[in-house]
Order: C-alpha cells, then sequence, then structure tokens
C-alpha cells in the first residue's frame, strides 16, 4: 500500500531539494531568523513565511520562495545559502498549506498572494529594493503566477523545472488527461506532513472509473480533483489559474531550467517564447534564458530511466544561481550578459550547445513516412520508416481496449508510471501498437526540436484517442524512447469547440509529440510506434462518446491507419545539419 503523500513528498521533491542545496545544515553564524512571520493578503487571509536575515547592516536585496511544500525552520540549506551571500530570504507557505491561513485550492491564489507578498517585502526596513525569485516545480508556478502582476518590483525569476498554465501545463494534453501527474501529485499534497493520510494503492486508484469522483480512491474528499475533471476545456475556471494572455506584462529577466524527460519539458520552452513572441520591449527579450539538459523532473541527474548520460550532464547549480542573482541583484559582472538564450544537452553527443533560438533556424524539417503491408502489427510485423512518400498501400488495423490499455514504460512522468528513457520493446510485443522502423542510419542524425506527427485514422467509435511515439533503435535492439503525443478525436481541431467522428470516416489527426534533442547515431534505427493509450499518464479514453470523467464502462474500438497517396501519415523530424 502506499502513502501517497510521502510518495510524492519523498520522490516528486527530492530532485528539487538536490538542485537548490541541502535541505538541512547548520544556520549561518549571526543570521536573524524570523519564524511565522504573517504576512497580510488583500482579503484579509495571512500567510506564513520564514524570514532569514543575514549578519551585518542592511538593507539587503531578497530571494523570494513561495512554497506548498513546507517552508522547514532555521536549518533550511537555502537560508543558510542565500544569508552567507548577502541575500535576505523569504519562504512562505502557500495559501491553505501548513502554517498559512486560507483554502488550499492549487493554482487559484498564487498569482495575487504572490504579488502580495512582493509588496510586502519591499515595505520592509531589511529589504534594499532589489527582489528575485526562486524554486522549482509548483515553486516554479508560483514565480509565473505573481509576474505579469508585479512590474518591475522584481527584478528576476529563476523557475526550475517549472510551468505557468494549470490547463495546458499540467492537466490536458491534446484533450486527454494527464492522470498519474495530476491525480497522483494532487492527492498528496491534500494532506500535510502533520497529517496522517489514509493507505491506498495508487495503481489501484489509477483504474478508477468514473473519474468524476476519483477522489474516493483515496479516502479522502479532494473537491479540487472533481473540479479539475469537471473543467476539461480551458474555460473561465483555468484563466484564474495561469498566467494565460498575460506574457506581455512580464518584464522581469527569467532564467528556466528544465529537462527534456520532464513533465513541464514542453512548455518550459514554451513560456520562455511566449515572451519573447508578446514583448515589445528589446531588452526584456534579450534577457530570457531556457537551459535544457537530459534530466526528468530535476536538474544534476546522470542517469535518467535505462540511460547513462555522463558527469558532463550535470549543472553546478550553485554556481549558477549565484551568478544569476549576483548579476540582477547585486549589479556583479557574473558573465550573465554572454549567456546564450537557449543552452541545450544533446543527446546521443552528449555535449552542451549554445542555441540562439528555438526551433532552430538552420532546422531541415524533413517527413518521415509510415509504411507498410498492412501487418505493422507488434515489432516483428512488417512497419517501416522512410522518407519516400507512400503510394497505394494497405492500412494498418488493430484492437483498442481500455481495460487493457498499453502500459506507460517511461517518459515525461512524475508519479505513477517510470521517468525517462526505458526500452520499448514490451509495449512493442502487443498487436494493439503498430510500429514502423527506418532502416540502420549510415551517418549520425540529429533531431532536435519540437516533434509532430500528421495521422490519418478511422475508429468504429465516436471518440477515440490516438498516440505517437519516437524511439532511437541502438544495434543491441534497445528502444529507447525520446518523445511522444496523444490526441483525443473530438478536440482535434480545437480544445474549445469539440466535435466527434463518424464511425468509419477517415480524419486526419495532429500528434504533438513535444520536444527532444538527440542524436541518433550512425547504426541505429528511427521507430515510431502508433497506438490508441499510454496509461497511466493518460486517462484511458472508454471510447463512448459520452462526456468526460462520466463513463464507469468502457467499449473497444477498432482503429485504422492509413498510409497511401492523399493520405500520407509522416512524422515531422525537426533534422539539424551536422
Amino acid at each position: 500500500m502506499l502513502n501517497a503523500s510521502r510518495w510524492i513528498m519523498r520522490y516528486g521533491l527530492a530532485a528539487l531539494i538536490a538542485l537548490l542545496v541541502a535541505a538541512v545544515s547548520a544556520p549561518a553564524e549571526g543570521m536573524r531568523f524570523e519564524k511565522n512571520v504573517m504576512v497580510p493578503m488583500r482579503d484579509g487571509v495571512k500567510l506564513a513565511a520564514n524570514v532569514f536575515i543575514p549578519k551585518g547592516d542592511g538593507p539587503f536585496p531578497v530571494v523570494l520562495i513561495r512554497s506548498p511544500y513546507g517552508k522547514g525552520d532555521e536549518n533550511n540549506g537555502q537560508g543558510k545559502f542565500f544569508t552567507e551571500r548577502g541575500y535576505a530570504m523569504v519562504i512562505q507557505d502557500c495559501r491553505g498549506k501548513f502554517d498559512s491561513e486560507g483554502e488550499w485550492d492549487p493554482f487559484r491564489y498564487d498569482a495575487e498572494d504572490g504579488a502580495d507578498t512582493v509588496k510586502w517585502i519591499h515595505e520592509q526596513n531589511w529589504c534594499n529594493g532589489r527582489v528575485g525569485t526562486g524554486g522549482g516545480s509548483y515553486v516554479g508556478y508560483t514565480q509565473w503566477a505573481l509576474a505579469p502582476l508585479v512590474g518591475d518590483a522584481v527584478d528576476c525569476l529563476l523557475p526550475v523545472v517549472p510551468f505557468s498554465q494549470a490547463y495546458s501545463g499540467t492537466h490536458y494534453v491534446g484533450g486527454a488527461y494527464q492522470l498519474a501527474l495530476t491525480m497522483g501529485w494532487g492527492a498528496g499534497v491534500a494532506f500535510e506532513q502533520h497529517e496522517t493520510p489514509p493507505q491506498f494503492n495508487l495503481g489501484v486508484a489509477l483504474h478508477h472509473l468514473p473519474l468524476n469522483d476519483w477522489d474516493d480512491a483515496t479516502g479522502k474528499s479532494i473537491p479540487y480533483l472533481r473540479d479539475w475533471v469537471a473543467h476539461s476545456t480551458p474555460d473561465a475556471y483555468w484563466a484564474k489559474r495561469g498566467v494565460d494572455d498575460a506574457y506581455e506584462k512580464i518584464v522581469a529577466p527569467i532564467l528556466s531550467i528544465d529537462g527534456w524527460y520532464d513533465i513541464f519539458a514542453k512548455v518550459a520552452l514554451e513560456d520562455i517564447n511566449a515572451v519573447k513572441a508578446r514583448s515589445s520591449d528589446r531588452p526584456i527579450r534579450r534577457n530570457l534564458f531556457c537551459i535544457m539538459g537530459p534530466w526528468g523532473h530535476g536538474v544534476n541527474q546522470t542517469i535518467v530511466g535505462d540511460l547513462d548520460f555522463g558527469e558532463n550532464a550535470k549543472l553546478d547549480f550553485n554556481k549558477l544561481q549565484s551568478d544569476w542573482y549576483g548579476y540582477w541583484l547585486k549589479d556583479e559582472e557574473t558573465g550573465v550578459q554572454d549567456w546564450a538564450p537557449y543552452r541545450l544537452f544533446i543527446m546521443g553527443d552528449n555535449q552542451w550547445r549554445d542555441e540562439y533560438e528555438w526551433p532552430l533556424a538552420r532546422t531541415d524539417w524533413k517527413k518521415a513516412y509510415i509504411h507498410s503491408g498492412g501487418k505493422a502489427n507488434t515489432l516483428d510485423g512488417d512497419g517501416t520508416l522512410s522518407f519516400d512518400a507512400p503510394q497505394r498501400e494497405t492500412p494498418d488495423e488493430y484492437t483498442y481496449d481500455p481495460e487493457i490499455p498499453v502500459p506507460t514504460l517511461g517518459g515525461n512522468n512524475l508519479v505513477g508510471a517510470p521517468i525517462g528513457p526505458h526500452d520499448q520493446r514490451e509495449a512493442e510485443l502487443r498487436r494493439d501498437v503498430l510500429v514502423y522502423t527506418s532502416e540502420p542510419l549510415e551517418h549520425d542524425m540529429e533531431v532536435t526540436g519540437p516533434v509532430k506527427m500528421v495521422l490519418y485514422a478511422a475508429s468504429s467509435a465516436t471518440d477515440t484517442d490516438f498516440t505517437a511515439k519516437l524511439v532511437d533503435v541502438y544495434p543491441d535492439g534497445r528502444a529507447m524512447n525520446l518523445c511522444d503525443g496523444i490526441i483525443r478525436a473530438r478536440y482535434r481541431n480545437s480544445n474549445t469547440d469539440l466535435e466527434l467522428i463518424e464511425p468509419g470516416k477517415a480524419y486526419e489527426y495532429e500528434i504533438d509529440l513535444w520536444v527532444t534533442a538527440n542524436v541518433f547515431k550512425a547504426g541505429h534505427r528511427v521507430r515510431l510506434e502508433v497506438s490508441s493509450s499510454n496509461f497511466p499518464r493518460f486517462d484511458r479514453n472508454p471510447n463512448t462518446g459520452h462526456a468526460f470523467g462520466a463513463d464507469a464502462e468502457t467499449k473497444k474500438a477498432e482503429q485504422t491507419v492509413y498510409h497511401e497517396t492523399g493520405r500520407e501519415s509522416y512524422v515531422l523530424l525537426p533534422v539539424i545539419p551536422r
């Protein structure tokens, strides 16, 4: 049985603790520590903050961290790290968590509460008027959330493994629900550290239907879990839980750090690009940076999933944040002004490289088409992948049964499923997985950028899912996943104006496979998998066409995938000339 709260705290946050500094250490000598300072919000609710003030004469620049995970005490290692370097630090419990008043409703209050806290900091006699923010995961979100409201009252942000939108950043992908992430994390943070949460088996709970009463599986009523299912389109509920259309109001320099296998890999890049695209201020656009490593939900990992990316995969995070805050909060010449906007770890070569735009301007977009004689089912089928367009070919068919979905074997996960690259051959032995593989490459081929698939397919259902996965096949047969995606049929044209499909009719689907940066080495093969489930990363489409979350029963769907003239199915690869 799984204690979900402790599982989240242990594994979901362990990477964040490592990427910051040691979680517990002796307090800095002479540091002044103020515990549970109650900071008033605009609606009268007071939020608890621990304040760390350096020894010596102030005032000081300040680093703010707003977290739902607990703020510790005077032994908090981050407090020591910052005060020893001449910064005051404020670490605050989010609304409704630990010592803070109010209701815990994830994502809802962080914009206003963050802005009110920044205003309060500026009013303190130990603040010199320079404020930065820091932290990872949800603590990255709290930074993005406040940024449009504070103008230049915040001098810099350092969000790690972050996101800015709750709807598209954490919950819904291609119309499908990120089940393991949202429900696993959501249940875990519903309990406080001092509570004794009920024991429940997360693996069993993830199979629970209907989804609109999923919290029954936890032994505790958790209203926001029901809300997340009830609001399956980006409506007014979600508009209050993200930056939405306010990117142009962000004026602070931002350093965003993430990994290719993180749950926020795609949005970390998109968020930075959204500010670049919408800001009319050239210096602001120049002061936006993104680092992407080979990691999952954290940094400095060398072994991720089944692959070892080597010591070169590590960052000196302490130096990185010292340089960042030193430049923006202390006017120190730390070299930040010479950084490239993007620093990318190129897997396969396992080397870092500086880039100046995303996607890369020199990208050669290549269509890799799927082919078969109608028997691409399983690894032993006749599916192939090549840059030659198909002509007259027999379509492939398979049965999607939601009761026995294709398991999630690695990828962009946090809870409930393996993280990172894993051998996919177990899934590729299933008849409901179509496998298309290229010939061995004669030369290295780099694929760096966003990846998508255009798929022509029909279904016997009025609503169903289609999935795609890009895989690097090693000469020894290992099939290591790089990136994947999903599309829910009713979301094929819009995530607001939903349309069911006509059974038996072929439709064009665009599947976003997110992002990667990988060199397929000579002798390797490029593989594409097509199916209809990836569980529990995504919820199972019950194939009924009913309202989302209401089904307790499922039915099978007969799927047909086309690859012929006029209905060419392909994956669009961002190939980088070498």
